[in-house]
């Protein structure tokens, strides 16, 4: 199996088309249907279903799908890291943030230092609340991601960055707490904007309610930050963030935010790396310096309140 024959599979599956997979590879159709063929010839499966609408991997052609994108991409990078052996680290760092998180606060520290040190190092930021996570990590799509910790996945592995404790962002004018702290039965009488189940968030709202038999009052399931801030501001509900997600997302004059207590709900920010996959030098390179970031900047600012 040549690396050649796969890159025209995961291009034909990406396609949904052998014609348009041709066309875009300028390769001729009979040519590279060949190669299918082959391909299932030695793996002695087969990979594709044809139709007039186009072609649909089978459970063996998802299989080789995902294993494909692995092995293609651990072979260009391995062609970047060889060319570039000697050089300061370049090529492109794939991160993931969870929206509603602190690690937010740091994009553009973290954006500026890596450009200050590793200018051919060209980062790729998105936002994600880790529906799809784990297949990107594991396909090689995103190369770390920084989000809350959801427990084991099989595939990929956490490194727990900070341990926080959750607080309540309400309205200014909301009387609620000592100013400080706020009960959890007390949240509960709150109508809560909260993101949806799948969010690690969400959940740990939901069992920290469940387990002291209180309800949840959800106003809606927000998952746009602009929106949760007019949300609150207009008086119609809260949310429950981190005290650092919390400060870096809204301003203080205009919301207050109180510790959750008895009992207290934590959160996990952890970082998120392919089991079996050694990030590559440009990626290792990037995450000592968010390491640096956290340490730096997140527990100077929130030291006694977090726990590494």
């Amino acid at each position: 199996m040549d690396t050649r024959k796969l890159e025209y599979f995961v291009r034909i599956v990406d396609s949904g088309s052998i014609t348009k997979a041709a066309a875009s590879l300028h390769v001729a159709q009979p040519a590279l249907s060949q190669q299918v063929s082959s391909l299932e010839k030695d793996l002695k499966q087969r990979l594709l279903i044809r139709s007039k609408q186009g072609v649909e991997p089978t459970a063996a052609g998802h299989t080789l799908y995902r294993h494909a994108q692995t092995i293609l991409r651990l072979v260009e990078q391995a062609r970047i890291d060889v060319a570039a052996s000697g050089a300061a680290p370049a090529g492109r760092v794939s991160i993931a943030i969870a929206p509603y998180s602190m690690v937010s606060k740091l994009a553009p520290e973290i954006v500026r230092e890596v450009g200050e040190r590793y200018p051919d190092i060209i980062l790729h930021l998105t936002e994600t609340f880790g529906g799809v996570l784990s297949e990107a990590i594991k396909n090689g799509k995103l190369d770390m991601a920084l989000i809350y910790e959801p427990g084991p996945i099989r595939g990929v592995q956490f490194t727990t960055m900070v341990v926080e404790d959750l607080h309540l962002v309400t309205n200014a004018d909301v009387e609620i707490g000592d100013g400080e702290t706020v009960t959890l039965a007390e949240v509960a009488g709150q109508r809560l904007f909260l993101p949806e189940r799948i969010h690690t968030l969400r959940q740990l709202v939901d069992k920290g309610l469940e387990e002291r038999g209180l309800p949840l009052k959800l106003a809606g399931e927000v998952e746009s930050v602009p929106a949760l801030g007019r949300l609150i501001t207009a008086g119609l509900g809260s949310a429950i963030l981190p005290r650092s997600a919390a400060d870096a997302l809204f301003h203080e004059e205009d919301f207050q935010v109180l510790r959750i207590v008895d009992p207290a709900l934590q959160c996990k920010i952890a970082l998120c790396t392919a089991e079996h996959e050694p990030l590559s030098e440009s990626a290792s390179a990037v995450l000592i310096i968010i390491r640096e970031m956290i340490r730096s900047r997140l527990l100077a600012d929130y030291g006694p309140a977090l726990q590494p």
